[in-house]
């Protein structure tokens, strides 16, 4: 492959990266871009994060960027990271590293000035290539070929680089998922099917975030076929799984909404049917945040159904029970789960629905329902519940003498 320029890029030319490498490079030493937004800009994708690697020990880093009046936040400054931020632009900054132990989970390493060193501890070759300042890309394990293949392949031997931190597993998958093309690496497949236990061993977190990155892939199916035949599904989603509901939901997120993927409503399809405690204890052990729980355990309601043809007067309840957005989580895991094709205009008419609605308020007050004679305590909260059900099935009527009809009667039926 003939080697590029990734001169032009605007991130490579802009004025906080060259005041980023004036001060890092006064006194000097070497410094790099390398991974993500080399390999990104080489497809012509977008580059979120700007990573460097160079020479310099951290200590130093710190201290030249300090100098200049640059920001920094020692990130990972014991593992060789510094982040500096410029015009509200963080680029993360490590010094060249190799290995001297791991563990499947962390690594203890040294720091070296030997750039092919630094290459061959890295996961995926076209991940380890790097650009000098002038745009000039370096390639020193093979990636610019496997790039232009569109080829996730290890560094080196699979079995080694996978051993020493087993996320490389789910990054292998979701690395496919985002650039790969065609048949995956035979020997990177098997490589993973083999060390598979290990995945036992990372943290919640740390699968967690690779999963939603994986389902946040334009289409992760395949890919999450290929980790369903060889056993790598089951240690990290264990239980049923309805990969083709996730496969129509792609779909109709593409070919009839063109919105952006939502990794945690895939995630929702992706996990069959099966009481709330497995979306529960899944929440717990991949430590999702409480957003994350809420919205799982809302897509789960059992007491609200949704279909496609509901009335106007249902819809409205279900709203009012759910809110839009988990109304809208349901509708679209009920449209991925209906074969039915002419249902596409009601499925498509209750998000519309959802999103013109407006959440009635419940013309009662609790000191309305004291003054009903009811004691201040609980007792309240449980009337006005039962005066609310009834609201709702009213299709949230306005009579105000009607609701307090009702209020009377809740009350009466009570002994205090």
């Amino acid at each position: 492959m003939t080697t590029p320029s990734l001169s032009s890029q605007p991130w490579l030319t802009g004025d906080a990266t060259k005041r980023l490498f004036a001060a890092l490079l006064k006194g000097g030493g070497e410094a790099r871009f390398v991974g993500g937004c080399v390999r990104n800009a080489l497809l012509g994708a977008a580059v979120a994060d700007i990573d460097v690697a160079t020479t310099i020990l951290p200590d130093d880093v710190a201290a030249r960027l300090s100098a200049a009046g640059i920001t920094t936040v020692p990130t990972g400054i014991a593992h060789g990271t510094v982040t500096a931020i410029i015009d509200r632009t963080p680029f993360e900054i490590t010094t060249l590293r190799r290995d001297v132990s791991t563990d499947g989970r962390r690594a203890t390493v040294a720091f070296t000035t030997d750039w092919a060193e630094d290459a061959g501890r890295r996961d995926f070759t076209f991940n380890a290539l790097y650009a000098t300042q002038d745009g000039a890309v370096i390639d020193l394990t093979g990636g610019l070929d496997d790039l232009k293949a569109r080829k996730v392949r290890f560094i080196g031997e699979a079995k080694q680089r996978i051993a020493e931190d087993y996320l490389r597993i789910l990054r292998f998958f979701r690395f496919h998922a985002w650039y790969g093309k065609g048949e995956m690496d035979p020997a990177g497949l098997s490589a993973c099917a083999e060390a598979r236990d290990g995945i036992a061993t990372l943290s919640g977190e740390r699968i967690h975030d690779e999963l939603l990155k994986l389902l946040a892939a334009p289409d992760p199916v395949p890919v999450l076929r290929a980790m369903a035949a060889t056993g790598i599904m089951g240690e990290v989603l264990p239980g049923a799984l309805d990969i083709e509901r996730l496969a129509r939901l792609v779909e109709l997120e593409e070919t009839h909404l063109f919105r952006d993927a939502d990794p945690l409503l895939r995630l929702a399809a992706l996990i069959a049917g099966g009481p709330p405690e497995r979306r529960q204890g899944l929440a717990r052990r991949l430590r999702f945040s409480n957003a994350e729980s809420a919205r799982l355990v809302a897509i789960d309601r059992s007491d609200v159904k949704i279909i496609s043809y509901l009335s106007i007067r249902e819809v409205r309840r279900a709203l009012y029970r759910l809110s839009p957005d988990a109304f809208k989580d349901k509708v679209m895991l009920g449209w991925a789960a209906d074969r039915k094709q002419s249902n596409a205009p009601q499925w498509r008419a209750l998000l519309a629905l959802a999103d013109s609605w407006q959440r009635p308020e419940m013309p009662l007050t609790g000191h309305e329902v004291l003054a009903a004679g009811v004691p201040n305590g609980p007792d309240v909260g449980r009337v006005m519940a039962e005066v609310e059900d009834w609201w709702i099935d009213s299709d949230f009527t306005d009579d105000k003498f009607s609701i307090i009809e009702r209020l009377k009667a809740v009350v009466q039926a009570t002994v205090y």
